[in-house]
């Protein structure tokens, strides 16, 4: 095998054991609905990893996904317009077990975009052109790969979770990062957002390439608001990563 198709296999490989481990875990209230997209929408998602490239100079870790992007598409920030378009991903997606009322899994025909996916690949697609020019320079991974919803459909992140269900997301996840970084072998790891930066250095340890952060582009971050897109470049910039 190449050095890529090493790679790749590598990060299916680890896909499919976290989906594993995490879809064997419960979660109390507020929780009332959990969606695994690395099990329902496993074909796109694995069409995305398939894009991966051994190297890149750095790997975007999000916190996990959003309602009308990875979890509709399986793809970390994937608004349907940007995985269908910039990414050339167009593959089935199923229906989760358990499908919340007000938040259906409509996969690549989801009407709705997610802000943050909207941006997020709009920059790249900016900057790079076509998806192979960027993933010759980078990689994106969610920390956590599930989607929590309360009884209302509103979406709970991560870091709300009660402390006894998010230790062992927390292993789970944290070891899944740390393969993927052993076979991506970045040259750094740019947390979209402080939550993601911190659970790299948590997870990595001693052992992490430089980590840096850019805004998270949420439209529920006020600062994203008023203009991530330059906001971001600021940071990447910074980091050396853009020139």
């Amino acid at each position: 095998m190449t050095a890529r198709a090493d790679t790749i296999d590598a990060l299916v490989r680890t896909s499919r054991t976290l989906s594993r481990a995490v879809g064997a875990m419960e979660f109390a209230a507020p929780v009332a609905c959990v969606y695994n997209p690395l099990d329902y929408a496993r074909a796109p998602h694995e069409a995305y990893l398939a894009c991966a490239r051994p190297r890149p100079s750095a790997l975007f870790l999000g916190m996990n996904p959003g309602p009308f992007g990875m979890a509709q598409t399986g793809v970390p920030f994937g608004e349907v317009a940007a995985v269908r378009g910039f990414l050339a991903i167009d593959a089935g997606v199923k229906r989760p077990a358990q499908e919340h009322p007000k938040r259906p899994i409509e996969g690549l025909a989801c009407a709705r975009s997610e802000v943050s996916g909207r941006r997020f690949w709009g920059l790249m697609a900016a900057e790079f052109g076509t998806r192979d020019a960027f993933f010759r320079r980078g990689f994106v991974w969610n920390w956590c790969p599930l989607a929590f919803m309360a009884e209302s459909g509103a979406n709970i992140t991560p870091d709300k979770l009660a402390r006894a269900a998010q230790e062992p997301l927390e292993a789970a996840c944290d070891r899944a990062l740390r393969s993927v970084v052993a076979a991506l072998a970045p040259s750094m790891v740019i947390g979209v957002g402080a939550f993601a930066s911190a659970c790299a250095a948590r997870a990595l340890g001693a052992d992490a390439p430089p980590i840096a952060t850019v805004l998270h582009p949420s439209p529920a971050s006020p600062a994203a608001n008023r203009g991530w897109d330059a906001a971001a470049r600021k940071s990447l910039r910074a980091c050396g990563w853009l020139e």
